[in-house]
C-alpha cells in the first residue's frame, strides 16, 4: 500500500513537471515575434536581402506568429514598393523588432543595442578588420547569430550563398576566357537579371576543345556544375579525363581524394582526409598537366595540402591557362590567386615565373578570376534561394523551442559575453592577437 502511494506521488510529480514544460513550450510557440529586414549599409553596395517579398509571404503563411517590418532601402534588388504591395510595412525605424536580419556586416553606428542580429560577421576566423565590430556587439549587449555557423548537428552548413557563387564564378570564368582569347564577348553578370539570362548568353558562344577541371562537390561546386551542364559540356570520368583526347570541350568534377593522396600510399576514405590532412599531399598536378581551365569550388580546411604551389605553376607540365577561383583563398591553396578581384575589375594575370601580377593578356600569364563576392552579381536569385533556406532551417527554431539546436549552435554572443563555443575569440576581442 505504502509503495503504491509513493509511486502515485512520483507519477503526480512527473505529471506536474511535464505540464510545466508543455506550458513553457506553448508560451514560447504562441509568442508573436517581430522580425526586421535591415538595410545593407556596407560598401561597395550589396543588393541582396535575406527574404524577398514572396519569401516573407511564404514565411507568415507557415508561421502566423511571425511578423515582419522592412527597413527602407534604395539599393535592395526588391524595392520598397515591392514589399508594400506584398503587405509589409516599410519603415526607417526597426527599434521595436526583436530579431534583425541582414546579409553583410552592420556598421557599428547602425547597431541597435539589446537586439538579436543575424548577418555574416566575418569574425570567426579572427579577421582583424572586424575586431571592433565584435567588441561593439558585446558592448551593446547584442545577441549575434552568424549565418556562417548556422549548421546541423554534424556541423554542415544549412544556409549560404555558395550555390550562387558557383554559378556566377563559372560564368565569369568563361567571360574571362573570351576576353583572354579575344574570341567572344559576354556581358557582365551583374547586368543580367537571373541565372536563365546567364545561361542564355553562354548558349551563344562556341568553345574550343578545352578540358575543364572542377574541384568541389558541395554547394559551390554544384552551382558551377549547373552552368557546365547548361552549356551541354560533356562530363567525363577522372580516368577518361586524364587519358583520352577529345574533339569537344569536356569537364570532370573531382573530390578531395581525386586530387590528394596519402603520403604512405594507403587508400582510405574522405573521413581520414578530413581527420588527418597533414598525412596527405596534393595529387593535382596530374590534372594540371592535361587541363586548360580550372574552376576552384572546393572548401579548403586547416592543415590540408595546397592544391598547387607557386613552384608547381612554374613547371613545364603545368598546362592550366585560366583559373576561376570561386573559393578565393588569398596566397593559399591555389597559388595563382594572389589577391581578390572585384566585380568592377574581375580579371587579372599571374606570371608564374615572376610570381607577380601582370596584364591578363600577357601570353605567359595564367588568367585569374577571383571575385570574392560573386553572389552579389546575381542578387535576385541569390536572395530568393537564401530565403528558402532560412525559412526551412532557421525560422522554425523560433517556434519549436529550438528543438534541433540550430539557434544554440549559431549564437555567438549573449548577455554581453561570448558563448562557450566562441570563447576562443576573447583574446581577439581584447586586441591581444
Amino acid at each position: 500500500m505504502n509503495s503504491s502511494l509513493k509511486l502515485v506521488g512520483k507519477d503526480n510529480h512527473i505529471c506536474h513537471i511535464l505540464a510545466a514544460l508543455l506550458q513553457k513550450q506553448n508560451i514560447y510557440q504562441n509568442h508573436m515575434i517581430t522580425f526586421g529586414i535591415i538595410k545593407e549599409r556596407k560598401n561597395p553596395p550589396d543588393r541582396r536581402v535575406v527574404f524577398s517579398p514572396k519569401g516573407l509571404n511564404d514565411t507568415v503563411s507557415k508561421f502566423p506568429k511571425a511578423s515582419f517590418k522592412v527597413e527602407s532601402s534604395d539599393i535592395r534588388i526588391f524595392n520598397d514598393e515591392d514589399y508594400r504591395k506584398a503587405g509589409f510595412e516599410v519603415t526607417n525605424d526597426l527599434s521595436d523588432c526583436e530579431v534583425l536580419l541582414g546579409v553583410k556586416e552592420v556598421p557599428i553606428e547602425a547597431l541597435i543595442p539589446n537586439k538579436k542580429y543575424f548577418f555574416f560577421s566575418h569574425t570567426i576566423k579572427k579577421q582583424p578588420y572586424n575586431r571592433k565590430l565584435l567588441k561593439a556587439i558585446l558592448d551593446k549587449n547584442i545577441e549575434l547569430y552568424d549565418h556562417e555557423v548556422i549548421v546541423n548537428e554534424k556541423g554542415f552548413r544549412l544556409i549560404g550563398f555558395g550555390r550562387y557563387a558557383g554559378i556566377v564564378g563559372a560564368y565569369n570564368g568563361f567571360r574571362a576566357l573570351g576576353l583572354k582569347n579575344n574570341s567572344f564577348q559576354l556581358p557582365k553578370a551583374e547586368i543580367l537579371s537571373d541565372q536563365k539570362s546567364l545561361e542564355l548568353e553562354l548558349s551563344k558562344i562556341d568553345l574550343p576543345n578545352i578540358k575543364i577541371v572542377l574541384t568541389g562537390k558541395g554547394k559551390v561546386g554544384s552551382g558551377a556544375k549547373e552552368i557546365l551542364d547548361a552549356m551541354k559540356i560533356k562530363e567525363v570520368s577522372v580516368n577518361e579525363y586524364l587519358n583520352i583526347h577529345f574533339n569537344e570541350p569536356v569537364y570532370t568534377q573531382i573530390d578531395v581524394l581525386d586530387y590528394n593522396k596519402r603520403i604512405d600510399g594507403k587508400v582510405l576514405d574522405k573521413n581520414d582526409f578530413y581527420k588527418n590532412p597533414d598525412e596527405y599531399v596534393s595529387d593535382f598536378m596530374r590534372f594540371a598537366k592535361v587541363s586548360d581551365m580550372y574552376i576552384a569550388g572546393h572548401f579548403f580546411g586547416d592543415g590540408a595540402p595546397f592544391i598547387y604551389t607557386r613552384e608547381d605553376a612554374k613547371s613545364k607540365d603545368f598546362s592550366i591557362k585560366l583559373v576561376a577561383d570561386v573559393s578565393c583563398d588569398i596566397d593559399g591553396p591555389v597559388a595563382s590567386t594572389i589577391r581578390p578581384s572585384t566585380i568592377a575589375d574581375p580579371v587579372y594575370g599571374y606570371h608564374p615565373e615572376r610570381e607577380e601580377e601582370v596584364d591578363f593578356r600577357d601570353p605567359e600569364a595564367i588568367v585569374v578570376m577571383a571575385v570574392d563576392n560573386l553572389p552579389c552579381e546575381l542578387p535576385k536569385d541569390a536572395s530568393e534561394g537564401f530565403g528558402d533556406m532560412f525559412l526551412e532551417h532557421v525560422i522554425p527554431a523560433f517556434f519549436n523551442n529550438d528543438a534541433d539546436g540550430v539557434l544554440e549552435r549559431a549564437r555567438m554572443t549573449e548577455n554581453g559575453k561570448l558563448t562557450s563555443k566562441y570563447r576562443y575569440l576573447q583574446d581577439y576581442v581584447d586586441g591581444k592577437e
